[in-house]
C-alpha cells in the first residue's frame, strides 16, 4: 500500500498537470461555446467563422498590448492584455456587425435555409482568417506581461514538504476568474434585463416573440456584440495562457462546438458544462501516467509512459466525444436543439 506522502505526491502531480490546466482551458472553451450557443439559439444557424473571429478579436489586442508596452503603459502585475481588451471587443463587434450587415442580413430577409447560413458562415470564416494573417502574419506571437505565477512549484514544495510541485499561472488563475465573472454577468443580463428577456423569448418562439412587440433587428445586434466580446475574451486568455498563432484558433473551434453539442446547442448552461468536460477529457485522456502511478503503486515499474493517447490527438478526443453525442444523444445533456 503506497504511504500518505506518497498519495499526496500524486495528487499535486494531477493538480499541477491535469486539473489546474484543464480548468483553465475548460474556461475559455466554455466561453468560446457560450458565443457559438448564443449565435445558434437565436439566429438559428452553426457559426463556423467563431474561431477565427476569436483570432481577429485577439489579434487586435496582441497589436494594441504591444502599443501600450512601447509607450510604457501597464498595469503590473497583470498582463498590459486586459487594458487592450476593450479596445479588441471593440474591433470584434465591429466586424461581426458589418459581417452580418454584408452577408448574414441579406438571407435573412429571405428567410435562407440553415445550410445556407452554414455556408455562407465558412466563407466569412476564410476571410476573417485571411485578414488575421494579411495584418499580423502566420506566425506565433507573444505579448503576456506582468507577473507570472500566483505562485511557483517551488514555493509549494517548500510549503507543503512534498516532491511534487503545483504551480499556478497567472493566467491560469486569470481565467478561470475572468471567465466566472464574465458568465455571471452573462446570466444576469439573459434573466434579469428587458434585452436579455427579449432574446430568450425570441429563441424559444421567434413568431411569438415578434407579435409580443420584440424587434428582431435589436435581438440580432445584441446576439453578435455579445458573442463577438464572448470570443474575443476567450482568445484573448487563451494567447494569455498558452500563445497567439492564427491557425491555433481555426484549430479550437472543433473543442468549442463539441462542448456546445455535449452541453446542449442552445442552452447557455450546457455550453459551460461541455466546455469544463470537453477540456478534462481532453487533458486527461493525453497525460503520461507513469509517474502518477508510480506513487500509488511503488513495486510496479511500467515500461511505457502510460499515456491512453499521444497529446497529437488531443483534437481527435474532441471528435469523437462530438461523434458519440451526436449519436447517442443529439440534444446534448441539457436537451438543446439539434444540429
Amino acid at each position: 500500500m503506497p504511504e500518505t506522502i506518497d498519495i499526496l505526491n500524486a495528487l499535486a502531480l494531477f493538480a499541477n498537470f491535469v486539473a489546474i490546466p484543464a480548468l483553465a482551458y475548460g474556461s475559455q472553451l466554455a466561453l468560446g461555446a457560450l458565443g457559438v450557443t448564443l449565435i445558434f439559439g437565436i439566429l438559428r444557424f452553426a457559426y463556423f467563422a467563431h474561431g477565427d473571429l476569436m483570432a481577429f478579436g485577439t489579434m487586435l489586442a496582441v497589436l494594441t498590448t504591444w502599443g501600450l508596452q512601447g509607450a510604457g503603459i501597464g498595469i503590473a502585475p497583470l498582463p498590459t492584455a486586459l487594458l487592450a481588451l476593450p479596445v479588441a471587443i471593440l474591433g470584434a463587434v465591429a466586424l461581426s456587425l458589418a459581417a452580418d450587415r454584408a452577408v448574414f442580413r441579406f438571407y435573412r430577409a429571405r428567410r435562407a435555409k440553415p445550410v445556407i447560413f452554414v455556408m455562407a458562415s465558412v466563407g466569412v470564416m476564410f476571410l476573417f482568417n485571411g485578414l488575421v494573417r494579411l495584418i499580423i502574419g502566420p506566425n506565433d506571437q507573444r505579448f503576456a506581461d506582468g507577473a507570472r505565477f500566483v505562485f511557483t512549484a517551488r514555493d509549494f514544495k517548500e510549503w507543503s514538504g512534498l516532491a511534487e510541485g503545483v504551480a499556478l499561472r497567472q493566467s491560469q488563475a486569470l481565467t478561470v476568474v475572468v471567465a466566472a465573472l464574465v458568465v455571471a454577468a452573462l446570466f444576469w443580463f439573459l434573466q434579469r434585463t428587458r434585452t436579455g428577456k427579449a432574446m430568450r423569448a425570441y429563441s424559444d418562439n421567434e413568431d411569438l416573440a415578434l407579435l409580443s412587440g420584440v424587434d428582431p433587428d435589436r435581438v440580432v445586434r445584441v446576439t453578435w456584440i455579445i458573442a463577438a466580446a464572448l470570443a474575443t475574451i476567450a482568445g484573448v486568455l487563451y494567447g494569455l495562457d498558452k500563445s497567439f498563432k492564427p491557425f491555433t484558433y481555426f484549430q479550437l473551434l472543433l473543442p468549442i462546438f463539441a462542448a456546445a453539442i455535449v452541453g446542449g446547442i442552445g442552452q447557455p448552461i450546457g455550453a459551460i458544462v461541455g466546455g469544463y468536460l470537453v477540456a478534462f477529457s481532453e487533458i486527461t485522456l493525453t497525460y503520461a501516467y507513469r509517474k502518477f502511478f508510480a506513487y500509488l503503486v511503488p513495486a510496479w515499474e511500467p515500461d511505457g509512459l502510460l499515456q491512453i493517447l499521444s497529446t497529437d490527438y488531443k483534437f481527435a478526443v474532441s471528435f469523437i466525444i462530438l461523434v458519440v453525442v451526436l449519436l447517442v444523444r443529439p440534444t446534448g445533456i441539457f436537451k438543446g436543439r439539434v444540429l
